[in-house]
């Protein structure tokens, strides 16, 4: 019952999105633009898809290197599927599977594997947060979507600071913190108190065994060189939507987003997709894209050109993210439905805590 409540909440949330990004649009001229787009432009981002792919396991690889080096094949196979079922699968369940794949294949344990992901997360979303707030200096009209784009980056600074400084609190002082997470859930659910302090013992523990400073220079690199691919790889693609191959006459609203404008793109982009919503991020993925858009392109192109960019490179994402996966997970000739069961296991074991 309660994977049900969840599920329907997530397809509301999605349908939500979905109904507010597509209000609007013109779907004659959205068809035209998505008719006449010139597509050759998805083999470069297909490319650029591939570098970032490169970027966040190596940075992944620099993280658990004070645990492990581990071979850059099993890396890749961990990390290749484990993205593909964060995005696939329902309820978060994607969350556990780096962590449960990477522990298969080295000796590393999945708790701390777990804690590496969790610092992946703290840190894109400070950099994200960090990166909105300079850009948005530079967006010259106060309009409503600034304003909300500004809240969201606040917002992320708070929940991704608020994990940092907890972690580091922990660092620092260990029993402490397991102290304080007994005093203060422990009056309300003893038996949560008891897990969750368990967890946090067990995160902090695994921080301790953090890589040496030449792996962490290596990790902020990589972790700058994967979110400037992601921008490039945007701005790249909106080439595709110039109207530069209809024929005279047709109706069709050309667009072009610069360097500086994708990178804003990107980090709205990101922002709308903490929001929960129905595997594949159908929805709450278009409905960002429309608001970092609306920034700086009038409705009329948003509506049409804007909206049928959002829908391509949606769809790239997720053909580059979900045909990797498969692709390594039948050459190491395992099941879909056995890991995916595994996880399920995984975070039901999880769920009494989370």
């Amino acid at each position: 019952m309660k994977r049900a409540v969840k599920l329907a909440a997530s397809l509301l949330v999605t349908l939500v999105f979905l109904w507010w990004a597509f209000r609007d649009t013109d779907w004659g001229t959205q068809l035209t633009s998505l008719k006449s787009a010139n597509y050759i432009w998805l083999l470069p981002y297909f490319g650029c898809l591939l570098g970032i792919h490169v970027f966040r396991t190596l940075r992944w690889g620099s993280l658990l290197s004070g645990l492990e080096r581990v071979p850059f094949r099993k890396l890749n196979e961990a990390s290749a599927i484990g993205f593909m079922m964060l995005l696939v699968l329902p309820f978060r369940l994607g969350e556990f599977a780096r962590p449960f794949l990477i522990a298969q294949r080295s000796s590393i344990r999945r708790s701390a594997a777990m804690t590496s992901v969790v610092l992946e997360r703290i840190v894109d979303g400070l950099f994200v947060a960090a990166s909105m707030r300079v850009l948005l200096f530079f967006v010259p009209t106060e309009t409503p979507e600034v304003r909300y784009v500004k809240l969201g980056s606040w917002l992320m600074f708070a929940v991704f600071g608020g994990g940092l400084l907890f972690l580091l609190f922990g660092l620092w002082q260990q029993e402490r913190t397991v102290r304080l997470v007994r005093a203060t859930v422990g009056r309300f659910a003893p038996g949560l108190a008891d897990k969750v302090a368990d967890i946090v013992d067990t995160f902090v523990g695994a921080m301790r065994q953090l890589p040496d400073a030449k792996q962490v220079v290596i990790f902020f690199l990589c972790t700058v060189g994967y979110w400037g691919l992601n921008g490039f790889g945007m701005m790249l693609l909106a080439n595709a939507f110039d109207c530069s191959g209809v024929a005279a006459g047709t109706a069709c609203q050309p667009m072009e987003l610069s360097l500086f404008q994708a990178y804003v793109v990107l980090c709205v982009l990101v922002v709308g997709l903490m929001i929960p919503a129905a595997p594949g991020m159908v929805g709450t993925f278009q409905a960002a894209c429309k608001v970092g858009l609306s920034l700086f392109l009038p409705a009329t192109v948003v509506n049409a050109g804007g909206l049928a960019y959002a829908n391509v490179l949606w769809m790239a994402q997720t053909a580059q993210t979900v045909g990797l996966g498969l692709i390594l997970m039948s050459l190491g000739h395992m099941s879909f439905k056995d890991i995916a069961g595994k996880l399920e296991k995984e975070g039901e074991a999880a769920a009494p805590s989370a």
